[in-house]
């Protein structure tokens, strides 16, 4: 019986042991397949971030093929807006100087008109005041000049002389008032003229008593008014004796004044100067308009003659014209 017994509990032992390691087997096994599960979902679990990434990545990349096909119409854009305010910069800069030439453009066509419409008018009163003046000419085949001041007063009460220039186109009746501006700018009848007329410096009395009568003209581009005593700065002009003979006629007299001098001076007052305190000052006076001469005209002048000066304004108007004359008979 006990050996049954024995047999029985070996055997159950045995059984015991037998199931113990099955279940451990089972255990392991199911550790195992847990352990595989676990780490077949630590991968899937790993990987799903992957697919995730993946789909975040085409959708990035979508998103970067969009900013890319963005990218550069914006670019584009931005070019094209540059180029339209640069363009818009160039066609102000380009309407502004348009604007300056044509306005520098019509003040030139209305001065040229102006000048021309001046001129015009100068001519005009000029071929009517040469109808009051006769010239004849003598048996020594001299010219005699008959001045009918009347009718020139008539036209203008300011007429106080008549010059006549050989080898110029100084021929004019000359006007005179209480200053040196007026006829600056006033044509013979009085009207606004920028071409001006010939007049006498308002201080010289002209009752033969003036050391020193001065003229003035505008040098016109055409050669009107005193435009052509330039000329006598020429060697064409001084190689003629005849030019240095200068008819001066008031309604008083009719003198003849010998060329003594010509040349281009600064802007000054000095040669005009008509009263001398004393002798030594018309001396001073004498000597320094000669010394100015670009040519020696081999006249004397002393302080018992009379001089005729001649001024009219150079081109760029920073120089001034100047011809003396002493009064010969």
């Amino acid at each position: 019986m006990e050996k049954k017994e024995t047999d029985k509990s070996t055997t159950t032992n045995t059984k015991t042991q037998k199931n113990t390691s099955k279940s451990s087997k089972k255990s392991s096994n199911t550790k195992t397949s847990k352990s595989v599960s676990k780490s077949k979902n630590i991968k899937t679990s790993t990987n799903k971030p992957k697919t995730t990434n993946k789909k975040v990545s085409k959708k990035e990349t979508k998103v970067i093929k969009e900013e890319k096909k963005v990218k550069p119409v914006k670019e584009e854009n931005n070019k094209k807006e540059i180029k339209k305010k640069r363009k818009v910069k160039r066609d102000v800069k380009f309407y502004i100087i348009e604007a300056i030439f044509l306005i520098i453009m019509l003040v030139s066509i209305f001065k040229i008109i102006a000048w021309w419409n001046d001129n015009h008018k100068s001519k005009k009163n000029l071929d009517e005041v040469t109808k009051h003046v006769e010239v004849k000419k003598d048996d020594k085949g001299e010219e005699e000049y008959k001045v009918d001041f009347n009718k020139l007063k008539e036209k203008n009460p300011d007429t106080v002389a008549y010059i006549k220039v050989n080898g110029t186109k100084i021929e004019y009746p000359i006007v005179k008032t209480d200053n040196n501006e007026y006829y600056l700018v006033r044509s013979f009848d009085k009207t606004y003229n920028e071409a001006g007329w010939p007049f006498a410096n308002f201080v010289n009395k002209l009752d033969g008593t003036d050391k020193n009568i001065t003229l003035f003209g505008h040098a016109r581009l055409d050669g009107s008014m005193f435009g052509t005593l330039k000329d006598t700065l020429k060697s064409e002009w001084q190689s003629h004796e005849e030019n240095f003979k200068i008819k001066f006629i008031t309604e008083t007299e009719e003198s003849e004044y010998q060329v003594f001098s010509t040349y281009k001076i600064e802007v000054e007052d000095y040669y005009i100067e008509a009263n001398f305190a004393t002798d030594q000052e018309f001396e001073t006076f004498i000597n320094t308009i000669k010394s100015r001469s670009n040519i020696d005209y081999g006249v004397d002048v002393s302080v018992d003659d009379q001089v005729l000066t001649l001024s009219s304004c150079d081109i760029n108007n920073d120089y001034r014209i100047v011809l003396h004359a002493k009064k010969i008979k």
